[in-house]
């Protein structure tokens, strides 16, 4: 590989009218990183989640939190379809660790379909308010927790927060992954409203698969030294 990479960021679950999204950090080139070095430059960049593309054709990555190695994240997974849709390499299968996940558009909205089961595991805490959910301070040492509750129950729209102290996240602005575990857990679509103001949609998919999607964008491209 060269000594310096393209880095891409981009922001997926963007909210109506543009608020919110959660920075993704993406290379699209990074065939043949050790996952020890892959690591190192995710907790060096600090997102909550960095894509290293081994394969664009195949769709074959890895995902990194700045912590752990991730078998399947919703998150990048989505701003990595739309990215390389964007770059005029769409596909149509990502493969991460975990197996293949189909991707797709639909108008603004980029979507994948994955097992809950095979997304990381959160401590589930339903909260009787919105308010209530606003009103948490953090979460805890160790755990990945996801506080929800109602905003309203008839059409489908909550209120979420992800506190992913164990992946080495304080907060998640948005997490494609807890959001797969929702949409398995109440059976039913979902609009979800997660941190500051991103937007993720979710919907049940054949098979017990549940589907995630949501709006993305590029903020910067920049280069990266390689270890």
């Amino acid at each position: 590989m060269n000594a310096t990479t393209t880095l891409h960021v981009v922001t997926v679950f963007l909210g109506d009218g543009g608020t919110g999204g959660n920075e993704l950090g993406v290379f699209l080139q990074a065939s043949g990183l050790p996952a020890e070095a892959r690591q190192r430059i995710a907790a060096d960049l600090g997102f909550a989640e960095t894509v290293f593309v081994e394969d664009a054709d195949h769709g074959r990555l890895h995902i990194h939190t700045p912590a752990v190695e991730l078998p399947l994240a919703g998150h990048p997974l989505v701003g990595t379809s739309w990215l390389l849709a964007h770059s005029g390499h769409p596909i149509d299968v990502l493969n991460p660790p975990a197996g293949a996940v189909p991707t797709w558009s639909e108008g603004e909205r980029v979507w994948i379909r994955a097992d809950p089961d095979s997304a990381p595991f959160f401590d589930f805490r339903q909260l009787a308010s919105p308010a209530e959910v606003d009103a948490v301070q953090g979460g805890e040492p160790g755990v990945d927790m996801q506080v929800w509750a109602w905003e309203d129950e008839a059409s489908g729209q909550v209120r979420v927060r992800v506190f992913p102290h164990g992946m080495g996240i304080d907060e998640d602005e948005a997490t494609g992954a807890a959001a797969l575990r929702l949409g398995r857990r109440l059976g039913r679509a979902l609009t979800v409203r997660q941190g500051v103001g991103s937007r993720i949609d979710v919907r049940p998919g054949p098979g017990g698969t549940v589907e995630v999607g949501g709006r993305c964008a590029l903020l910067k491209t920049r280069g990266y030294p390689l270890p």
